[in-house]
């Protein structure tokens, strides 16, 4: 089957999937976003955290992150779905990493507030807290599965077991196979996570390169279970955090050791040693793994997502390398990017150019 869009959109984790629907909902351009695998989301963005904190990473991904919750809180208002709800970050452990750390909206808190936040942590185990109570928690699978109906509901073309094979242009058009069909469209958007940099070689375009990061996390059973309203515990020098589970205490690691493009899977004895550590280090007392899993966070060098046209690439649109703020700063981005897409005015003009391919070298 052929297959005919303005805009086609490589990758259906949540920057695919919310670009789609912000897309749509405005009426304007014919949207198809493919995914290589069959079920949407299945890489990175269905291994999230679960977390979007206003306090984390770079400046403008701190003010994409606000943007987005402001948009998410008035989609939650307007359909009445519960997308996010709050739930705080605490920051423990030297007085330097601390004092590095805790920007934006985070506040330091004392020693012995930090306790009564969280009676499991143990008190000579950390030096200073900061908290930020502007986060939330967010139901991943309920968000990306608002942005597909929503994508849907308005007319876009969602495909999935539909990886892209080849792409090429000729006549102003790209001319793509992704699974069995032959797509044609005016633009490509490069939303394909962990393979964005192949995308981009197939397409003709320069590498970025891009980097994927492995992400370890594991839900426990513990013998002293955090109460709800619990802030998310997180080390300031980025070895670990834990957090409420309904299933018990979810925790991570917070490795970031370089990966290929690959479906991730936990290493032996990496989750072990956390819970040897968190079990010296607080009153947990973690008793078994209810599972594990690995996710794959892609990071430009500097950092900062990759959000624009391709300089040099005509039709070939990237919107790569968001890392570890993909969830956070998404609805943002496709904000952003949709403007692009559409020959508007971005309303984040300075955001619009930290992103741009250009900025990235």
């Amino acid at each position: 089957m052929n297959l005919s869009c303005d805009v086609l959109i490589v990758g259906g984790g949540i920057a695919g999937l919310s670009l789609a629907s912000e897309l749509a909902s405005r009426g304007g351009p014919t949207v198809a976003l493919v995914e290589a695998e069959s079920t949407l989301g299945y890489h990175t963005s269905s291994r999230s955290a679960r977390q979007l904190n206003p306090s984390y990473g770079p400046p403008v991904v701190r003010r994409l992150t606000a943007r987005t919750l402001g948009l998410l809180a008035g989609v939650q208002e307007r359909t009445r779905l519960v997308l996010t709800t709050p739930r705080s970050y605490l920051l423990i452990g030297s007085e330097a990493d601390v004092a590095a750390r805790a920007a934006g909206p985070m506040r330091r808190v004392t020693h012995a507030q930090a306790l009564r936040l969280c009676p499991q942590l143990l008190p000579d185990t950390f030096e200073a807290a900061g908290l930020d109570t502007t986060c939330v928690g967010t139901d991943t699978d309920a968000l990306l599965e608002y942005h597909r109906s929503a994508a849907v509901g308005s007319g876009a073309a969602i495909l999935t077991g539909a990886r892209v094979t080849a792409a090429g242009r000729s006549g102003g058009r790209w001319r793509v196979r992704a699974g069995e069909q032959e797509i044609s469209a005016g633009v490509v958007v490069n939303a394909a996570g962990a393979w964005a940099d192949r995308l981009a070689e197939m397409c003709g375009a320069a590498p970025r390169n891009l980097v994927p990061y492995r992400r370890t996390a594991a839900v426990v059973r513990v013998g002293s279970q955090p109460v709800p309203g619990t802030p998310m515990v997180a080390s300031a020098d980025d070895s670990f955090y834990f957090r409420r589970d309904e299933a018990g205490v979810l925790i991570s690691p917070c490795e970031s050791v370089p990966s290929t493009a690959e479906d991730a899977r936990p290493n032996p004895g990496d989750v072990e040693a956390l819970i040897v550590r968190l079990n010296t280090l607080t009153t947990l007392g973690i008793t078994e793994v209810v599972r594990s899993w690995t996710g794959l966070r892609t990071s430009p060098p500097g950092g900062i997502p990759i959000v624009g046209f391709d300089p040099d690439a005509e039709g070939f649109f990237w919107l790569a390398g968001q890392g570890g703020f993909g969830f956070q700063t998404s609805s943002a981005i496709a904000e952003l990017a949709a403007a692009q897409l559409t020959g508007q005015e971005p309303g984040d003009t300075q955001a619009a150019a930290e992103l741009a391919p250009a900025a990235a070298g």
